[in-house]
């Protein structure tokens, strides 16, 4: 049986992955970044080629930016809460409320905007968004399945619809909605509610 004849494979500079290109000879291009490999710390002391990001963005000639936890002069935040589920939704934003307090932001900084339930936090979530008056919005809810599989659409349409909420209106929205088996699974309500 004759050999089948098959194109040669040049691989692309910038992704170093494989694309077919008819006449060239196969040939592995270097990658158009390459990064010096150089320990970190004792504990990793033999070249594994991974890269904290810091390192990759100064080694690109990118501009690096960091946030800060504590520089909020001036910033507007809107907090949507799922009134179902409200037991736990209630220290959620009791817990979000005194970190932001803990961080200085004014309480006239702060807006809360009450939702029946968790399906109709992100379309709240994206009209505070659109509106320019916020930051960055906090989205908070609590998800518990039963027997039937609302529990999978709602869950599924609140995580797809806070982070489409956030794409959309070119503001941060957090996704704060715990989804549980049930009751049990929901941590205990001060520690967690004061990590948001």
């Amino acid at each position: 049986m004759p050999a089948m004849a098959t194109a040669p494979v040049k691989f692309s500079v910038a992704t170093n992955s494989p694309c077919v290109q008819p006449s060239l000879p196969l040939r592995r291009t270097p990658a158009a970044i390459s990064f010096p490999c150089r320990p970190w710390s004792a504990a990793m002391n033999s070249c594994t080629g991974l890269l904290r990001r810091s390192d990759v963005v100064a080694a690109a000639g990118h501009q690096k930016l960091m946030g800060s936890l504590t520089t909020n002069e001036g910033l507007r935040f809107g907090v949507v809460v799922a009134r179902f589920n409200e037991v736990v939704t209630n220290l959620l934003l009791q817990g979000a409320l005194e970190t932001f307090e803990r961080y200085s932001v004014k309480e006239e900084n702060i807006t809360v905007v009450s939702v029946p339930g968790s399906f109709e936090v992100p379309i709240t979530a994206q009209k505070l968004g659109k509106s320019g008056k916020f930051d960055a919005i906090l989205c908070i809810g609590a998800v518990i399945r039963g027997d039937t599989t609302h529990y999978d659409a709602v869950a599924n349409s609140a995580a797809s619809g806070v982070l489409n909420a956030g794409l959309s209106a070119g503001v941060p929205c957090v996704f704060g909605v715990l989804t549980c088996e049930d009751m049990d699974q929901f941590p205990t309500p001060r520690p967690y509610a004061s990590l948001l």
